[in-house]
């Protein structure tokens, strides 16, 4: 059985700045996740301790019933939610990690994604403006807990936009956007594609990939897993850069050669 990437995952990596794993993770795996994440979500709705992990809301959504339906996403659940610290140690996946940035790899950010009907898509940006680290590139694992259809808020993608440089970004001034989203307004999108993902699908995609989501304009949910890997030994610059570490950072080793 192949370890890591194929080389024509590798190839399609280098040209396009992603690559998509059909079927990587079993339906179990998929609703414990989900689970676990209502179940935090509902014990710090009731001023329970989550330990690490931390809640933003949907505004938009505040006056929905259930806290779950309320939820934006769940950040920093690598370390301490055995589920998702399975996953993120998984070696089939870090194999794959580790065919992109090499064998000494770190988990420094994981988030669990709600994208409630009627919640709001991020814009255009790449995920390297929020990582001022001393080397790149990074390496986003992105999981679909469900579906992502063409209507429920799915990721676009700008292939070959990996190999830009950080670009200026203006704020996010939507009602309701999520604190520090941030749009790409210099660039033309218009090779951009939709990435349509089967439940349990994997994508891989490059911190300089532009990407962005869509509103969800259908009735079922969209849910997803990120997690955010970079070589070991990487030095967080942002302190530097923005003042302070954002909260949503948990560097933890997870693979060393050897």
């Amino acid at each position: 059985m192949q370890n890591g990437l194929s080389p024509e995952d590798i190839d399609r990596w280098q040209r396009d700045g992603f690559v998509i794993l059909e079927g990587f993770a079993k339906p179990d795996v998929l609703d414990a996740m989900r689970a676990r994440v209502i179940e935090l979500v509902r014990i710090a709705d009731a001023d329970g301790s989550i330990g690490d992990a931390y809640v933003v809301p949907e505004t938009a959504l505040a006056d929905q019933p259930r806290p779950e339906e309320r939820t934006s996403k769940v950040f920093r659940v690598h370390r301490n939610e055995p589920v998702f610290r399975a996953f993120a140690e998984d070696e089939r996946l870090l194999d794959c990690v580790a065919s992109l940035i090499g064998p000494n790899l770190d988990c420094f950010l994981s988030q669990f994604i709600f994208k409630r009907p009627t919640a709001l898509g991020q814009p255009w940006h790449q995920d390297a403006f929020y990582f001022p680290f001393d080397r790149g590139p990074q390496v986003g694992v992105w999981l679909a807990v469900t579906d992502a259809t063409p209507d429920n808020g799915p990721l676009w993608v700008l292939p070959g936009s990996h190999r830009e440089a950080v670009h200026d970004v203006v704020p996010d001034k939507r009602e309701h956007a999520n604190f520090a989203y941030v749009e790409i307004v210099d660039h033309d999108m218009a090779t951009a594609r939709p990435v349509l993902m089967k439940a349990g699908d994997l994508l891989l995609f490059h911190s300089h990939l532009m990407h962005r989501s869509t509103d969800n304009l259908a009735s079922e949910e969209r849910a997803a897993m990120v997690y955010h890997y970079a070589e070991a030994g990487t030095i967080d610059g942002s302190q530097e850069k923005w003042g302070f570490t954002p909260p949503n950072v948990d560097w933890m080793p997870v693979r060393r050669a050897g």
